[in-house]
């Protein structure tokens, strides 16, 4: 986001985006966890099928499973918007879901308390799966002193309802995305904190790993940061059981390559990372973001072969 001031004509549009935001925010506060859910669901499976944004979702399908049906596409795209709207609603009561009231389930908990107590920090790493703001809110409730990161919105105001919504359900630490945001990481781990990011979405200028059979720039930095402080980067995903609840898994970690080929041993662990995501996409289709372009500019060419 840019430091210049905005014109008046700026202003007032965010501040209008603002006012529908708080709107939309207060209708969903208002309802029980799973209606509201249910209504965000419902809103986007009517909504999202209308977007523009409906090619990019059939296109990365195309991309990702050339051999899969139709109907099969059909499916999983219906299921994806539901999902992706039940996760927009869900966005406003988060602090409503959690595992005090039953809504979270975790596998290996054990592994977040030993890490909890244990003074080596780690690099948590996910995607966007299910609802994923579950898994900071889970790593909050679990003891685990960790800074998130998090990409400011456009709009400034917006911006502050976001970061105080997640401060309600105990999310306070922010590091924004980029130069500034990297420097405050290395601190947080040189202090002994944790730290989570998201690894599954397009990095240019980052590391080419295969993914679903092509190559797709993949960030280094959880990797690098992981080679940096000698731990491990530590797989978490969130899965979603019925309306508004979920399992969160607490996978194995997942050891950097330490050969003493720094380049190489960045590149082969963030293909591991990479192989990780695909096949947790593969499990659960439906709950992944699609709605990104996630393959190099190229793949979306008309023509483009399939993957070998």
């Amino acid at each position: 986001m840019s430091d210049e001031k905005p014109s008046f004509w700026q202003d007032m549009a965010w501040r209008f985006e603002a006012l529908v935001y708080d709107a939309f925010v207060a209708l969903v506060r208002a309802l029980p966890v799973d209606t509201a859910s249910d209504v965000g669901g419902w809103l986007l499976r009517h909504i999202g099928p209308i977007t523009p944004t409906r090619k990019l979702v059939r296109q990365n399908l195309d991309l990702a499973f050339p051999d899969k049906d139709d109907g099969w596409k059909a499916r999983v795209i219906k299921a994806q918007w539901d999902n992706l709207g039940r996760t927009f609603a869900e966005f406003a009561i988060m602090d409503r879901i959690r595992i005090g009231n039953g809504r979270v389930i975790v596998e290996n908990m054990e592994r977040l308390k030993d890490i909890a107590a244990g003074n080596q920090p780690v690099v948590f790493i996910s995607g966007h799966f299910a609802n994923w703001e579950i898994m900071p809110s889970t790593i909050v409730d679990s003891g685990v002193e960790c800074q998130m990161t998090y990409r400011a919105a456009n709009n400034p105001y917006i911006d502050e309802r976001i970061k105080a919504g997640r401060m309600r359900y105990g999310v306070r630490l922010f590091a924004p995305k980029g130069g500034d945001g990297a420097k405050e990481l290395l601190i947080a781990m040189g202090k002994g904190d944790s730290v989570a990011l998201m690894n599954d979405q397009k990095f240019n200028r980052g590391v080419e790993t295969p993914f679903f059979g092509r190559l797709v720039d993949t960030a280094p930095g959880p990797t690098r940061l992981a080679m940096r402080f000698g731990t491990v980067l530590q797989p978490m995903t969130v899965v979603r059981l019925e309306k508004a609840r979920f399992r969160v898994i607490v996978h194995d970690p997942i050891e950097v390559d330490n050969t003493g080929q720094k380049a190489q041993d960045i590149e082969t662990t963030v293909a591991k990372v990479s192989a990780f995501i695909e096949q947790v996409v593969r499990d659960r289709p439906e709950e992944w973001f699609w709605v990104h372009k996630r393959w190099p500019n190229d793949a979306y060419k008309p023509g483009t072969p399939k993957a070998p």
